[in-house]
């Protein structure tokens, strides 16, 4: 097997950021959820089901960038091979809630590449304190993105199917990954100023990403 330098990881990792950050650049391995459904929405309807799916595709920047930092620092190779392959699965997010942005004539938030940096860090920073605190980390990621999914599918128009089937697909993913994390021993819990700090950027980008 191949053993990657660090100019490898280094352009390894200007490569992922850049599908997930260029619009277009990543495509879907699964056919998107909402592909059978209808929404007819009228015009305030859709600027608020537009401004909910950016936060949502904002989320899956978010959790990209942590899933990739966390895969260059981890130290055991099934931990590492765990982050990478929910990386790749959240692809699939980006793409379903960018394509549907694109029928809400809309665009994805200009602050992607602030969240990417700094989610990013956090996720090397949580590799680097050890695999128990990396996992613990996506445990408690995965749960407060799936809180946020929950309360996204409350706020959706009614006859608005199409957001719906992907929102519940997502949350069904995001449920997936964090018992994925506590089986392989992301039980530890994790000290509180990190909680709060996750919580406050999770806010921000909320409140931020639903207008830009």
């Amino acid at each position: 097997m191949r053993q990657y330098t660090g100019l490898d990881q280094l352009i390894n990792s200007f490569d992922q950021a850049l599908r997930s950050l260029v619009p277009g650049a990543t495509a879907s391995q699964r056919a998107n959820p909402a592909h059978n459904e209808a929404a007819q929405l009228c015009v305030s309807d859709a600027r608020h089901v537009a401004g909910l799916m950016r936060v949502n595709h904002s989320g899956e920047v978010c959790a990209q960038a942590l899933y990739h930092g966390q895969a260059l620092t981890a130290k055991l190779p099934h931990v590492r091979k765990e982050m990478q392959h929910a990386a790749i699965e959240e692809q699939d997010h980006l793409a379903w809630c960018e394509d549907r942005l694109k029928e809400l004539d809309s665009h994805t938030s200009v602050l992607n590449p602030i969240w990417y940096g700094l989610s990013y860090g956090m996720g090397a920073i949580a590799g680097i304190a050890g695999d128990k605190y990396s996992l613990g980390f996506v445990a408690e990621t995965e749960r407060q993105v799936s809180q946020h999914l929950q309360e996204h599918l409350q706020q959706l128009p009614e006859h608005d199917d199409r957001s719906r089937k992907i929102l519940e697909q997502m949350n069904e993913d995001e449920l997936q990954h964090r018992d994925t994390a506590l089986q392989a021993g992301g039980v530890v819990e994790l000290p509180a100023p990190v909680r709060i700090t996750m919580t406050a950027i999770s806010k921000l980008m909320t409140k931020t990403s639903y207008y830009l």
